[in-house]
């Protein structure tokens, strides 16, 4: 699922796992103040579910977890999105589609990626680990970098 973003300066494209993580993002850069970049940071901190139940329990302190967010903007969320944002009942099913070792995985490889290795490398590095020897972010990207090491 992507987001085309267009502004007077530039053009870009977000993509996104899911459409629920597409309609957070778009919920958020819909209040003022939040630009993608913040939208992303807070989507980086805590995947849709978390982000909706925080809107839903005012917890403004999960919400100041993500860079660029304060108790000001946290408490701007709240304010304009409580009551906006899709049920929680059926939200935990839909998030739970994407294994997340299959997220981690395809994150691992975007940071290859921006670390400069081509997209085969950093496939082919990726392959290498033993199934279910890597579990987080972290440890696909240590491993695929302790194999590149090795060549």
């Amino acid at each position: 699922m992507t987001h085309f973003h267009m502004r007077e300066d530039g053009i870009s494209l977000y993509g996104f796992w899911s459409d629920l993580d597409r309609n957070a993002f778009e919920q958020l850069i819909g209040v003022n103040g939040v630009g993608p970049k913040v939208a992303l940071a807070i989507l980086s901190a805590m995947d849709a579910v978390t982000f909706y139940q925080a809107i839903a329990n005012e917890d403004l302190q999960q919400l100041g977890l993500a860079k660029g967010v304060g108790k000001r903007l946290a408490a701007q969320l709240v304010l304009e999105l409580k009551g906006k944002l899709p049920s929680l009942a059926g939200l935990s099913t839909e998030s739970a589609a994407i294994p997340a070792s299959t997220k981690a995985q395809a994150e691992a490889l975007e940071a290859l990626m921006g670390l400069g290795y081509s997209s085969s490398e950093a496939q082919a590095a990726l392959s290498k680990i033993p199934a279910g020897q890597a579990q987080t972010l972290e440890d696909y990207i240590t491993f695929a970098l302790r194999s590149f090491s090795r060549q």
